[in-house]
């Protein structure tokens, strides 16, 4: 086998061409400045994983965030990829969550005229998105999302969720069937794709040896330590209250290029939207710097 490397000496001109060039890596922003969503790093070159229990609201969180990524950045276009809903019940969600008219009201098509101004507000907003926005259709395999996405041209691709796609060739085993998949995934970021990749995640066993999904970590996702290992940056949506549907904490568990920072939310299922949580508490400084020197050493989020 032939050595193949790079010296650090071949690579310092350009790098430090870059650094004294004061130019960020291209980023899309995901959510209006002032919201706590806005902090995610999605962007070309990078595989943003989120997990979650079932009904935590994976694909609503995802969803949105595209749809707020086209909103924010006008030359953008985007693939969604969802094997478990139809392009039309996705868009329901999203003319809901722009419009404020609950989707309910928008799925058994009972707008009346009292829905007026909210309607034509969200009918404008999706207007202007929807020719920069996709659906992939069946078969659900990474060849066919890869051509589809060139195809369209798109920027960012949203895959809900890793584990329901085939990549190619056999694999007798579902593990290795979704290490390939992360491993395309990756190979997609690494053309220079914004790749967003949902995961489902397993029970976890506490310590009364109870199952369930109140202990959730990078080891929770399902079939493949791949999924975590390929991810620049990994979350899990968790419900704070089994008895309260609108808490949740978005749980940033890995970060490959900064700090993880846990996000507070409050979902609100009528139209399907997530915000800031007014309730949380305000991180003082004290508790930023101490928080910041703990993630230095290596722990886990406080």
């Amino acid at each position: 086998m032939i050595p193949h490397y790079t010296p650090a000496t071949e690579l310092f001109a350009g790098w430090q061409a870059e650094i004294e060039s004061g130019t960020p890596p291209t980023l899309y922003p995901v959510a209006d400045p002032d919201s706590p969503l806005a902090g995610i790093e999605i962007g070309p070159g990078l595989v943003s994983l989120f997990g979650g229990p079932p009904g935590a609201g994976k694909t609503a969180l995802a969803v949105q965030l595209a749809v707020d990524a086209l909103r924010l950045t006008p030359a953008l276009k985007v693939l969604v990829a969802n094997v478990e809903m139809t392009p039309g019940a996705l868009i329901d969600r999203q003319f809901a969550r722009l419009s404020g008219i609950d989707l309910h009201t928008v799925r058994h098509r009972k707008l009346t005229p009292d829905h007026r101004d909210q309607a034509a507000v969200g009918m404008e907003s999706l207007s202007a998105l929807l020719p920069r926005l996709s659906f992939l259709r069946p078969p659900w395999t990474v060849d066919n999302l890869a051509k589809s996405g060139d195809a369209f041209g798109a920027d960012l691709i949203v895959m809900d969720y890793a584990q329901r796609f085939t990549p190619p060739g056999d694999h007798a085993y579902k593990k290795s069937s979704v290490d390939a998949v992360m491993e395309y995934a990756r190979g997609m970021a690494d053309c220079g794709a914004a790749v967003m990749v949902v995961a489902a995640v397993g029970r976890q066993r506490d310590d009364k040896g109870r199952s369930g999904y109140a202990a959730l970590s990078l080891a929770s996702f399902r079939e493949s330590s791949e999924l975590e290992y390929g991810a620049d940056d990994a979350f899990i949506l968790v419900r704070d209250d089994p008895n309260d549907s609108s808490g949740a904490t978005l749980k940033h568990l890995k970060s490959r290029h900064g700090e993880t920072r846990d996000i507070p939310l409050r979902f609100t299922g009528a139209v399907q939207r997530f915000d800031a949580d007014p309730d949380a508490p305000a991180a003082g400084k004290l508790a930023d710097a101490v928080q910041e020197v703990w993630g230095q050493q290596g722990g886990d989020n406080w």
